[in-house]
């Protein structure tokens, strides 16, 4: 059988429109082909990542501590900001082209009449990938929720629930309650189920404990205290670590960071790993959009944030990141988020909107964001047709000491990205 394709961007382009449905949860389609698949990871650690905010931060930590260990990592992670490689990394790199290419054509070949979604390629490939290159732990973010999601393919030796909050609602539930059982479903009889969220609801404990699974919860069993403004202690039972400041910007990063170290002590029999490693990883974790702050005069901020709990965490990071100016936002939304609850904890914290239109049957207009934060109260607010105008023109209105704040979708972040405003960054090193 001949190569479908021979460029990723075709590849793509097809797997965008080759199933019916874009979003259909199931493990049955991905399970079918990954046995006929069958790459060599047998006997390879698994750990997945599920929550609705703090995965990509989790991951940050795990694949920083792991490769200053000295391990070969895999790590799968979406959606991506600039590059579909980005979703699949090998030993901090991203993928090359060709990579991704030829895990598409096994999988084309392996999996007969089976129809798959756009990410259940991405997920078969990313392991497939991580297959050839020899990866010697795996660290998996889940996509949507968690029970159905096809990562849940892969049996996890430590799963990580980072929060349980109200996002994707039209498939995971109404409430907490009903999210975080989709969510801890990540959990394997027997293994360690470790929960970053402080106050989870009652589901995940039930589920934890119906499974069999082995439940860590932080502020219960493990936990982050502060030590100084350089530092922080990690501690669990008798055990405790110094470790220095993550990486990452906020408070809720040591939690992460917590987690992140707890999930390797764990797995310690089966991947040794020293105190030194774990520090350094902290350290030196980073992931892109993240309260990510570039240049000065104005400082620009990027951040995903796009539901309730994270709109809080960004309103917490601009608190504890004061500037003498203003902050000025550059705001693009999906129409299906829950667009005041995002918005009310920084109505106050902004002087100055920019509203972007997102393109797309899901993209929020300009004019539908205003009138959000106008029922709060706000009313210096200017509308315009995309992120990249809206981004010009907070441009021109900052001056010295004030910021230039890009939130609300991957989506947003991306499009000001490719606006070639925002300060220089070495491009990401491919596989």
């Amino acid at each position: 059988m001949s190569a479908r394709f021979s460029r990723l961007d075709d590849w793509l382009a097809w797997q965008e429109t080759a199933h019916p449905v874009k979003i259909d949860l199931s493990l049955d389609r991905v399970r079918h082909v990954l046995a006929a698949l069958a790459p060599p990871l047998a006997g390879v650690p698994v750990i997945t990542v599920a929550g609705t905010n703090g995965k990509g931060s989790t991951v940050a930590f795990l694949d920083a501590i792991y490769r200053a260990a000295g391990y070969r990592t895999g790590v799968y992670t979406s959606p991506h900001l600039l590059h579909y490689n980005e979703r699949v990394r090998v030993a901090g790199r991203d993928a090359d082209d060709d990579a991704l290419c030829a895990a598409f054509e096994r999988i084309d070949a392996a999996r007969g009449e089976v129809s798959l979604t756009y990410f259940e390629w991405g997920t078969l490939a990313a392991l497939d990938v991580f297959a050839a290159a020899g990866c010697e732990v795996l660290i998996l973010e889940v996509g949507l929720g968690g029970r159905l999601d096809a990562v849940n393919a892969v049996d996890a030796d430590v799963a990580i629930l980072t929060s349980v909050d109200l996002d994707h609602q039209q498939f995971l539930g109404d409430t907490r309650d009903a999210i975080g059982a989709e969510k801890a479903a990540i959990a394997r009889t027997g293994k360690p189920l470790i929960v970053t969220d402080p106050g989870p609801p009652a589901s995940v404990v039930d589920h934890a404990a119906r499974s069999g699974a082995r439940l860590w919860r932080y502020g219960v069993d493990y936990a982050a205290t502060a030590s100084g403004t350089d530092g922080w202690t990690w501690a669990c039972g008798d055990a405790h670590l110094a470790l220095p400041m993550p990486g990452l910007a906020g408070a809720v990063q040591r939690r992460n960071a917590a987690s992140a170290v707890l999930a390797a002590r764990l797995l310690a029999p089966r991947l040794p790993i020293d105190d030194a490693a774990l520090a350094q990883g902290v350290r030196q974790a980073s992931v892109g959009a993240r309260f990510e702050r570039r240049g000065r005069d104005p400082e620009w901020v990027l951040d995903v944030a796009h539901n309730p709990e994270a709109a809080r965490n960004l309103a917490e990071n601009l608190r504890a990141h004061p500037l003498p100016g203003r902050t000025i936002a550059v705001l693009g939304m999906l129409a299906d988020k829950d667009a005041a609850g995002v918005l009310a904890p920084l109505a106050r914290l902004i002087d100055a909107w920019h509203l972007a239109s997102l393109d797309g049957p899901r993209g929020a207009t300009a004019q539908q964001l205003a009138a959000s934060l106008t029922a709060l109260g706000v009313t210096a607010l200017h509308s315009h047709d995309d992120v990249a105008a809206a981004c010009h023109a907070a441009q021109r209105s900052a001056g010295a000491g004030d910021r230039v704040l890009v939130f609300g979708s991957f989506h947003t972040v991306e499009q000001a990205l490719r606006s070639h405003l925002l300060p220089a960054e070495a491009p990401p090193a491919t596989l």
